[in-house]
């Protein structure tokens, strides 16, 4: 009874938080008529939502990924507005910083364009997933209560208030070699190591955009950071490339299916093309001057990789154990185990530092909407 009364409490507050917060951004593009005709109503556990086409579960699921599309678009438009093509109506905000976009296009030429159309994809994301839910009489999600960090005051930066964090970064880069690998796949072999493919970024903390403009007086050390925002971004995308397809195991209407076995994809277009990049990054070896860390970024073409898993140019999953080693090898999107995925993805990014000064409600509220679409079950 006493956890029974816990759950409730922080439902409850969850709740109330979601319909009496600040509206979120993707919702906000509806109007404000259309929002204010369809108020917010959380269903009872068990039962559909107000709209009776939405399952609780579902709706979890659809919340879920809206907020992690949110914090998506939070610090690719960072990116944009350094590195990107900023000033533009679909992606606003910034007005570009040369030294950080030349230092981007030494992985290639048209980082710039792949950095903006990156960014307005997740735009569309959190706006269509939030309307969704509006429009099926469900709550959308705002995150603007937490929009409290600092971003960069480098030339280029619009100086807005964000909520993700990119100048204390641990990467996990274990990606490069789990996608290289035919004969591991972690949803069989859970406790299987993947080396990193820069073992210095899995250590330490790292800023992915100049933090100020003496970040960009260096060049050698400039281009460390690009090399770093090389690797954040197929990083980052993988975690979505996974993330869909394990959520569309749970989904109970073929629409909301449908939605997430739509936008599933997209991320895994974004991380093909982003791990291609991230191959380009140049050899460099910097100190960080404000926090004394130390990065060198090898010839991935080298000893321990190298040869012919592991050449740069790779972008192509290697077939690899699925589902059982009694089936032979298929190339898939590796991890997809629908296990606690929402829960692992809250802590795969907090654990890269991407949080780093967020309030301990903004912890509170992401792992209360992780909790609620690990709970949501398929109904036949």
């Amino acid at each position: 009874m006493k956890e029974k009364s816990n759950l409730l409490s922080r439902s409850t507050n969850r709740r109330s938080f979601l319909r009496n917060g600040t509206v979120a951004a993707g919702a906000a593009t509806l109007g404000a008529g259309l929002l204010a005709s369809r108020a917010p109503v959380f269903a009872q556990e068990g039962r559909e939502e107000k709209s009776g086409r939405l399952t609780p579960g579902d709706a979890a699921l659809l919340r879920f990924a809206a907020a992690a599309e949110i914090l998506e678009t939070d610090f690719w438009v960072q990116y944009n507005e350094l590195g990107g093509i900023p000033n533009t109506s679909e992606v606003p905000g910034g007005s570009g910083n040369p030294a950080y976009t030349a230092a981007l296009q030494m992985l290639d030429s048209d980082m710039a364009q792949y950095i903006h159309d990156n960014t307005d994809d997740e735009f569309t994301h959190q706006n269509f997933l939030n309307a969704y839910l509006v429009s099926k009489g469900a709550d959308p999600v705002s995150l603007e209560a937490f929009r409290t960090l600092p971003g960069s005051t480098a030339a280029g930066s619009s100086g807005n208030l964000r909520l993700t964090n990119l100048t204390q970064l641990t990467l996990d880069t274990s990606w490069w070699t789990r996608y290289r690998s035919s004969t591991h796949n972690p949803d069989l072999d859970p406790n299987f190591t993947f080396p990193q493919a820069i073992p210095d970024l899995n250590n330490g903390q790292h800023t992915a955009i100049p933090r100020t403009d003496a970040d960009t007086s260096d060049p050698n050390f400039l281009q460390v950071i690009a090399n770093t925002a090389g690797f954040h971004f197929p990083t980052i995308e993988q975690g979505g490339t996974s993330l869909y397809p394990a959520m569309a195991q749970r989904a109970t209407h073929p629409e909301v299916l449908r939605i997430l076995i739509s936008i599933g994809p997209t991320e895994t277009m974004h991380f093909q093309t982003w791990a291609d990049k991230a191959g380009n990054a140049p050899q460099k070896t910097a100190v960080d001057p404000v926090t004394g860390v130390s990065v060198t970024f090898p010839d991935l073409n080298s000893s321990p990789f190298g040869g012919e898993d592991f050449q740069t140019n790779l972008i192509m999953p290697e077939p690899c154990p699925f589902i059982s080693r009694k089936l032979p090898p298929c190339s898939v999107i590796r991890p997809t185990e629908t296990k606690d995925i929402a829960k692992g993805v809250v802590k795969f990014l907090t654990d890269m530092g991407l949080f780093i000064g967020q309030s301990p409600a903004f912890f509170a509220f992401m792992q209360d909407l992780a909790e609620d679409a690990d709970e949501a079950r398929r109904h036949r």
